[in-house]
């Protein structure tokens, strides 16, 4: 039967025979009966077709979000989430640098006063990490970009002044009147007057950051040019880190916010130091510590080492000392002798005897030493880096 030809025509005929037969036997009114009683119940039209599409569950549906609330705390992230932090660093705190624009905020409120003959407040709102893109896409226009330079750190930094501050200083400074409330921002470009005028109040600010960085690392900065479009005053790459401070100043019923950005670049020949966790203001330096060291210093037990003489022999005639060998001093019994503390010199003293003692009279005042205990601190700070 194998080798027998097939009759395709024969054979559609047989198959399309089986389809109408199979099509007779289906109940088309009950399969109606049955599509109506699923419209009615949802609930069975659900359990009918969970075998072909299964619904997630919430639980499923959070875990796939990456928002599951159970995890929020956890460093770990899924899912979208994951991909929304996926342009966002955690940056290391810097415990010092708090401490300096706390005592910069002291130092603006008396320096601001000063400069307007105005009652000023000064507060810090906040100190964050951001990009330096992200930062410049924020900034509210109109407003006055300052970009000066960190001289010892041969680096840059960003002050901005808000339109509304700028427009109640220069109100303040000409002598406008005080109760006028919140003034009107206009969208005009800003005049060399208040151009100068903002600057100036710009270089007091600077100032008062020199000061606040002085007791952790002498610093200068000085003011190289002033920008109202912030695409000019790209310092860093966009997705370079920097540290955002803004301060708010009051004058009585106006004010505004000054914001000062410092790259993380700027910053790091100072990074180490600002690692430190001092606490109070006074950087380190504790009293009550200083107190107990000089103590425990007086009561601290010194070797003082009295050279006779030194000499410089080959290894070699070292390694054939015998017993016997006599080893002669090129000195005179009336000659000073050198006192020495470890690798340190102190003085210079004469061999003499007090009873059964041989004893040793110092013969000139102490040498003070070389380096001084500021350069000390520096070579240590350089050494250190």
């Amino acid at each position: 039967m194998a080798n027998e030809p097939v009759d395709q025509d024969e054979l559609a005929a047989a198959w399309g025979a089986d389809v109408d037969e199979d099509d007779a036997n289906v109940d088309q009114e009950g399969m109606a009966s049955a599509w109506e009683s699923m419209i009615d119940d949802p609930a069975k039209a659900s359990d009918s077709s969970k075998g072909a599409e299964r619904v997630l569950n919430q639980d499923e549906i959070d875990n796939l979000l990456g928002f599951n609330v159970d995890e929020l705390s956890r460093d770990e992230r899924q899912g979208i989430r994951a991909i929304i932090n996926s342009a966002l660093v955690s940056y290391e705190r810097l415990p010092m640098l708090e401490i300096i624009f706390d005592r910069l905020v002291r130092l603006m409120t008396t320096s601001l006063r000063n400069f307007t003959s105005d009652n000023v407040e000064v507060s810090l709102d906040g100190l964050r990490s951001i990009r330096f893109g992200d930062y410049l896409n924020s900034i509210p226009l109109p407003a006055m970009l300052g970009v000066f330079k960190a001289e010892e750190w041969d680096n840059y930094g960003l002050i901005t002044v808000e339109s509304g501050l700028i427009y109640a200083m220069v109100d303040v400074l000409l002598g406008g009147r005080r109760g006028q409330g919140q003034l009107r921002v206009e969208g005009r470009p800003y005049t060399t007057i208040e151009s100068n005028l903002i600057r100036r109040m710009m270089e007091v600010i600077l100032e008062d950051l020199d000061d606040a960085f002085s007791p952790l690392s002498p610093v200068h900065f000085n003011i190289e040019r002033l920008e109202t479009n912030p695409r000019f005053a790209a310092i860093a790459r966009p997705a370079n880190a920097a540290v955002l401070v803004k301060l708010r100043v009051d004058m009585e019923d106006r004010g505004g916010t000054v914001e000062v950005l410092l790259p993380y670049a700027t910053i790091e020949p100072i990074r180490g130091l600002l690692l430190q966790m001092f606490m109070g203001e006074k950087f380190g330096r504790d009293p009550i510590w200083e107190g107990h060291l000089a103590t425990e210093m007086w009561a601290a037990h010194a070797s003082v080492d009295a050279v006779l003489f030194e000499i410089e022999l080959p290894l070699a005639r070292t390694m054939k000392f015998e017993v016997g060998d006599t080893i002669p001093l090129d000195m005179r019994p009336d000659e000073l002798v050198t006192l020495k503390c470890g690798n340190v010199v102190l003085t210079d003293g004469r061999v003499g005897r007090i009873g059964d003692r041989i004893a040793v009279r110092v013969a000139s005042p102490l040498r003070r030493p070389k380096m001084t205990y500021a350069a000390f601190e520096q070579a240590d700070q350089m050494a250190g880096d």
